[in-house]
């Protein structure tokens, strides 16, 4: 189940990219963050990755958050009150505690982790909604 060959990984962030909210600390207001952001802590606000990064959460299993989650990645092993929003991969560890709804692309969850709510599966992008998007971003060119 932690194996390392896995299909659709988490990016590798390296540890220069990597903040991390210590135990003991709280902190009260949303964090936006790039890269990877470890929480030991706890945070009391919405907790979000930058728009287009491959932002990476780690909720160490001391760490504790009472607001919204929207990231791409994510690896809790602690508590979360509030709803969760991964774009890509989502890992619940053991000691995982979430009391609110789960959306999500990709999911492990292991035995003892605990989910309190919805679980909300979003279907990734198929080729035709990639390729719609990409002609309703294109710009338009006036036939003259």
């Amino acid at each position: 189940m932690f194996s390392s060959n896995r299909k659709n990984q988490a990016p590798a962030v390296s540890a220069a990219a990597t903040s991390l909210i210590a135990g003991g600390v709280t902190l009260r207001g949303d964090i936006l963050f790039s890269g990877s952001l470890h929480l030991d802590g706890a945070v009391e606000g919405s907790i979000h990755a930058d728009p287009g990064s491959d932002g990476v959460l780690t909720i160490s299993e001391t760490g504790r958050v009472v607001g919204r989650i929207e990231v791409p990645h994510a690896v809790i092993n602690g508590a979360v009150a509030g709803d969760i929003h991964i774009a890509e991969r989502l890992e619940l560890a053991p000691l995982a505690r979430i009391d609110g709804d789960v959306h999500y692309q990709v999911l492990e969850m292991a035995a003892g982790a605990q989910v309190n709510g919805k679980m909300v599966h979003r279907a990734p992008q198929t080729i035709r909604q990639l390729t719609q998007a990409a002609i309703e971003a294109a710009p338009v060119l006036d036939e003259a």
